[in-house]
């Protein structure tokens, strides 16, 4: 675990806290962040933990969470985030957190803003046209990208605004690869189809095929941000760039009556290669500015 110096106790406790979230929810991310340089593997940590909170409090099945309720959680989830932010401190662990690393990276309400509404978009709206899914992307995924570019470049203007484009495309990949492997979640116990006009019961290889040509598209001009990381965070995004390729790779290779039916995934012992390979390969040196 790692803290920015002149954190105490409690700062220490709410980024255990968001690790703990990491562990409890997501063993891919998990795994691909033990290869952030400290102190970047904490900080992201602390942002993936209020970014699942939220999205737990509109995806979690559980009948007995009226929307209305949602809507008031999700809200003061947001409410409580922007005052942590402003004011250094908050009693919600995983929330100081987030705002220990908002306030020291400088995320403000211009990325948290877009998600909370992203979001909230999901308690209402169950189909996308174009214009809404992109919308709905950029602030459920592409701004995620965005606030660990922000943390990853370390206050660094301008490799962060010459980055952003690629944080944001594979922030992008990394949402379209989960709305293909949860299709049939998504549709059938939480009512949404985010894909504009594609009907889930006629899903056909040929729709998959349009679908993933558009994320490999975008996994591609990831794939050349990457190599201009810092070199502290550059494995571990690399490897989940690779996590991901690999999982677009089969999800080509799987039959699209299977994908509607079933959640594609990537073995274990598949993964834990991936994560070896980006560890063990020698990183190409960062552009030089200027």
């Amino acid at each position: 675990m790692s803290v920015h110096p002149g954190t105490g106790r409690y700062d220490r406790v709410a980024q255990a806290s968001a690790a703990r979230v990491i562990s409890g929810y997501s063993t891919s991310f998990g795994w691909a962040t033990r290869l952030l340089a400290e102190p970047l593997r904490g900080d992201v940590r602390s942002i993936y933990a209020l970014v699942r909170v939220a999205d737990e409090i509109v995806d979690d099945p559980d009948s007995g969470l009226e929307p209305a309720l949602r809507r008031e959680l999700l809200d003061g989830l947001e409410a409580e985030t922007l005052r942590a932010i402003d004011r250094g401190r908050s009693a919600n662990l995983v929330v100081h957190a987030f705002a220990s690393v908002a306030r020291h990276h400088g995320i403000d309400h211009r990325l948290v803003g877009p998600f909370f509404a992203s979001m909230r978009a999901d308690l209402t709206r169950t189909e996308h046209t174009g214009a809404s899914l992109e919308e709905y992307v950029y602030g459920s995924a592409e701004v995620v990208g965005l606030m660990c570019l922000k943390a990853f470049t370390g206050g660094n203007e301008d490799s962060y605004e010459r980055l952003a484009p690629a944080a944001r495309r594979l922030g992008s990949a990394f949402q379209k690869v989960n709305f293909l492997r949860d299709l049939a979640d998504d549709h059938d116990v939480l009512g949404r189809r985010y894909f504009p006009g594609l009907d889930p019961a006629r899903f056909t290889d040929a729709h998959r095929d349009v679908l993933l040509d558009g994320i490999d598209a975008d996994l591609a001009v990831a794939a050349a941000g990457i190599a201009e990381l810092p070199a502290g965070s550059r494995r571990a995004v690399r490897a989940a760039h690779a996590l991901f390729a690999a999982l677009s790779r089969r999800l080509r290779q799987t039959p699209a009556a299977e994908i509607r039916r079933t959640r594609v995934r990537v073995s274990d012992p598949h993964k834990a290669l991936i994560l070896l390979g980006a560890l063990t390969r020698r990183p190409a040196p960062a552009r030089e500015n200027g």
